[in-house]
């Protein structure tokens, strides 16, 4: 069972071997880049790959590592009580199962992803550290443990929004998806859009690392973002003379799906003034 990739998400050397390893080891393995590097993605890639099914835990604020086990529904057993239901001598009516409880029950293997852990509050992930260490956890309200039949291949993404435990990061396994260079982008981007003209590419690949690469830069623009603006660009019909820029006009060509907040586009309206300013 070895991923090397798809036709549809270009995956670098080190990334398959970080996969590879994780599946050997039974480690989870801890993903983490900068928004937009295809983390989320990367696990959808590897169920497809293997031929697995996917279970998929997305991680919130409010998020509780309970919620990932089972919830035990207690306000409707009671109002079950009172309405005289039948099903309420049965407690495992009331009971949720959680995505890692759908995990561990399941036939055959499956990738759990737990998509970016590091929104939820600082004990989530120790909270979780049996459960994925020993592949099992106990169900208080009925008595019975729930042990995975099949170790899943379990996929957590982080964004770096704040630190992880060390004892968390002691069992997984560790990747940082780095930002693509350029011809890694344009492998990507071939994916995305086949048979793109190569004076476009290169035009538009230039200015987009030059955009990433300006000094005071809020929020640099991604991966997927990227793809969206050459979305745009070829709708639009352009070509590599209409993305040229001058001093005048500093922001690139439809520049909305690149910079994301107002402080970015004021940046590249001052640097266009500056430049006005030196002839």
């Amino acid at each position: 069972m070895k991923f090397q990739g798809t036709k549809s998400y270009v995956a670098t050397d080190d990334l398959t071997v970080a996969v590879n390893a994780a599946v050997t080891l039974e480690r989870p393995l801890l993903v983490k880049g900068e928004p937009g590097t295809g983390k989320t993605e990367l696990a959808r890639q590897v169920a497809d790959s293997l031929g697995l099914k996917m279970i998929e835990w997305n991680i919130k604020s409010t998020t509780k590592a309970q919620q990932g086990l089972y919830e035990y529904d207690a306000v409707s057993r009671l109002r079950d009580s009172q309405l005289g239901e039948e099903k309420v001598h049965d407690v495992k009516n009331y009971i949720r199962k959680g995505k890692l409880w759908q995990a561990f029950e399941a036939d055959e293997k499956v990738v759990l992803l737990i998509d970016e852990v590091d929104k939820a509050d600082i004990e989530f992930p120790n909270d979780l550290l049996q459960e994925l260490d020993k592949m099992e956890f106990h169900v208080y309200e009925t008595g019975e443990t729930i042990t995975a039949k099949v170790r899943p291949i379990v996929i957590i993404t982080s964004n770096n929004e704040k630190e992880l435990p060390d004892a968390f990061l002691r069992r997984c396994f560790f990747h940082y998806i780095r930002f693509p260079d350029m011809d890694t982008m344009r492998k990507i981007v071939e994916v995305h859009h086949p048979g793109i003209k190569g004076e476009l590419l290169t035009m538009a690949l230039t200015q987009f690392f030059e955009v990433r690469e300006t000094g005071g830069l809020k929020k640099k623009p991604s991966t997927s973002e990227v793809l969206d603006w050459l979305k745009l660009l070829l709708a639009e019909d352009l070509d590599p003379a209409d993305l040229k820029r001058d001093g005048a006009n500093a922001l690139p060509k439809l520049h909305g799906a690149l910079l994301k907040n107002e402080q970015d586009v004021h940046l590249f309206e001052r640097l266009a003034f500056m430049a006005r300013g030196q002839r």
